[in-house]
């Protein structure tokens, strides 16, 4: 049995979802007749504290919808450096909105300095640059390790937007992860923001499908560029089935991925040309680096070959670029599965070193 900590996007359905699905009621999401969809919406909404809610087939496509929504034609959108919207996405608000991305670097802890996003926002009394329409932060943060952005940081970045007439998207495909972490809920967290995309199909182990949401006016907007993009869907109450179960039952259980997260790093901190920051592992995901006996970090070409041998040893992890590795923990990986893991990858270690 390989263990897979590539991503929480690799979890299966339950069997409660599955039975879900089996007996969804469905009909036609387009003309919004579909009662799976309808409900799955309203309860994404109640949970967020906002007033309406969009489903859609991906995360990426919701960050696209939020992102065409909000910015016209030519208005700037800021975004982190380390960002999942400005690495993997296709660069979607610039190839399909015609909106220039403005990058802001991203700290450590995946937050933006308000400095540097205040100097980042133009207006339109400058006809040399692009006025800037929306400001897109990332909670939990995936390159910056799963990191989780506090009450206060977003409530600072949102207030500093909104006073420059900037509206406010997140990106929360892990935003639950991020409230579970903080020990509140997610309305508290994101009560301030214009709106929200977050995931069932990564740490809610839903199989397809996120939610976008927002105010009843912007979700009727973001209605109308979901079709543009081809995401209106007919009878996908069955997806919206396991959805439904995924916020009801699959909510509560996310600390133990984080706690599983947290045993897998404290465990590769002991070992001899591991980089990691243990204790900044807040939520299911870690990065680290891997050194070599110059304290150097090892190249991409060294990395894949750990990958390889780390499979062999029975372990599926990612690389993230740059000599950043990286393992998630989600649904389907238990405790008795870490000490395994952390076998597998100093028997990585010794062979990567064996054949350097």
């Amino acid at each position: 049995m390989l263990i897979d900590l590539r991503s929480d996007t690799v979890t299966l359905p339950t069997a409660a979802m599955r039975e879900a699905m089996y007996r969804a009621e469905v009909g036609d999401d387009v003309y919004a007749e579909d009662p799976s969809i309808n409900r799955l919406q309203e309860l994404a909404a109640e949970r967020t504290g906002k007033e309406a809610a969009l489903f859609v087939p991906s995360g990426t496509m919701g960050n696209a919808i939020a992102m065409l929504t909000h910015a016209k034609r030519g208005q700037a959108i800021i975004v982190g450096s380390e960002s999942h919207i400005y690495h993997y996405e296709a660069g979607g608000a610039s190839t399909l909105g015609g909106s220039p991305s403005w990058v802001v670097p991203n700290n450590a802890d995946g937050s933006l300095d308000l400095a540097l996003v205040e100097a980042g926002i133009a207006d339109e009394s400058d006809e040399h640059v692009a006025a800037t329409a929306l400001l897109c932060l990332e909670n939990t943060h995936n390159r910056c390790g799963g990191t989780v952005l506090s009450v206060e940081q977003m409530s600072a970045l949102t207030d500093l937007a909104h006073h420059h007439g900037v509206a406010v998207h997140v990106d929360g495909a892990r935003i639950f992860n991020a409230a579970t972490a903080l020990g509140i809920p997610v309305s508290t967290l994101v009560h301030p923001v214009d709106s929200l995309m977050f995931c069932l199909s990564k740490g809610l182990s839903a199989p397809v499908g996120s939610l976008l949401v927002g105010s009843q006016e912007f979700i009727r907007r973001a209605r109308r560029t979901r079709k543009l993009l081809g995401g209106g869907m007919r009878q996908a109450g069955i997806l919206a089935a396991a959805g439904i179960v995924a916020l009801e039952q699959m909510v509560e259980r996310l600390a133990e991925d984080h706690e599983n997260c947290k045993q897998l790093a404290y465990g590769l901190a002991d070992f001899p040309f591991i980089e990691i920051d243990a204790a900044s592992v807040v939520t299911n995901i870690l990065v680290f680096r891997i050194l070599d006996a110059h304290q150097q970090t090892l190249g991409e070409t060294e990395v894949q070959r750990f990958l390889h041998f780390a499979q062999a040893h029975g372990l599926l992890i990612g690389s993230m670029g740059g000599g950043k590795i990286r393992a998630v923990t989600h649904y389907g990986i238990e405790a008795q599965h870490i000490p395994t893991a952390l076998t597998a990858i100093k028997r990585a270690l010794a062979d990567t070193f064996a054949h350097a």
